[in-house]
């Protein structure tokens, strides 16, 4: 590639026909932020905001033969995981990621619930991120749902949250940036929590504005920010800023009750 080409970015992610989330929302962060997107996908998911109506798996050969083909072919400069579904899938994927490890900085969406309640991660699944994924990531970031998966903490608030990804900071080391949208505060709280301690980044929270592609958003913008050399802090903060603006932007249609963010 030319020395002038953007940064790479792969996203490892299911497919979401309406387009809002999943790979293709990080297909449109990605390419917003000035980087060039790749992308594997894990799953064909039939959705659109509020539903999921179908999910199929994509066989993690398939899926493991896309990665190993954009990491042969492209200069790889981060990495983002969304949604994985299934253990032989996370399996796949960790072992690629491991021959790349502390190379290429790693984004791990832990995506285990829809905005809608449906169900996005098999149960068995959970074990293989934290045995498998989490060891080789810069940064997991859950929303509140997810961190009370993970931590076994009630997370009401952000000191909770924050006291939650301090334990969790300890246990995998490696960063966690813990997303409080689901808090309904007055403000969009998201909290950074590293082995050197805390951050917090805060913005309006938006009411009555579907939740759908928001987290897979805001991870692929993270990605694409690190992609482009800032350092975590600054990456998270910029991402912040970034769909903060989407959410403020967000595309509506008076047929529907569908939501996009405006990238």
């Amino acid at each position: 590639m030319a020395k002038n080409s953007p940064p790479v970015v792969l996203t490892i992610a299911g497919s979401d026909n309406s387009c809002g989330a999943g790979a293709q929302a990080d297909l449109k962060a990605i390419t917003a932020l000035g980087c060039y997107a790749q992308t594997a996908i894990t799953c064909v998911v039939a959705e659109v905001p509020g539903r999921v109506s179908a999910i199929q798996p994509v066989k993690p050969e398939l899926v493991a033969e896309q990665i190993r083909m954009c990491f042969e072919a492209f200069p790889i400069a981060a990495v983002k995981t969304g949604m994985l579904f299934s253990t032989p899938i996370i399996e796949a994927v960790a072992e690629l990621l491991f021959k790349k490890r502390k190379k290429i900085p790693l984004i791990v969406d832990p995506v285990m619930v829809a905005s809608s309640g449906d169900p996005l991660l098999k149960p068995s699944a959970l074990r293989a991120y934290r045995d498998l994924l989490f060891p080789l990531a810069t940064l997991v970031t859950p929303n509140l749902d997810e961190l009370r998966i993970l931590s076994g903490a009630v997370c009401r608030t952000p000191e909770e949250m924050a006291e939650a990804g301090r334990k969790l900071v300890r246990k995998h080391r490696c960063a966690f940036l813990l997303k409080g949208g689901h808090l309904k505060s007055r403000e969009a709280i998201d909290i950074l929590v590293t082995p050197k301690g805390t951050e917090t980044f805060t913005a309006p929270f938006r009411r009555n504005i579907d939740a759908h592609g928001t987290g897979c958003t805001f991870s692929a913008a993270i990605a694409a920010c690190l992609a482009k050399g800032y350092p975590l802090p600054q990456a998270v903060s910029r991402a912040k800023a970034y769909i903060t603006r989407a959410i403020h932007e967000a595309l509506r249609w008076k047929k529907t009750t569908a939501l996009h963010l405006n990238p």
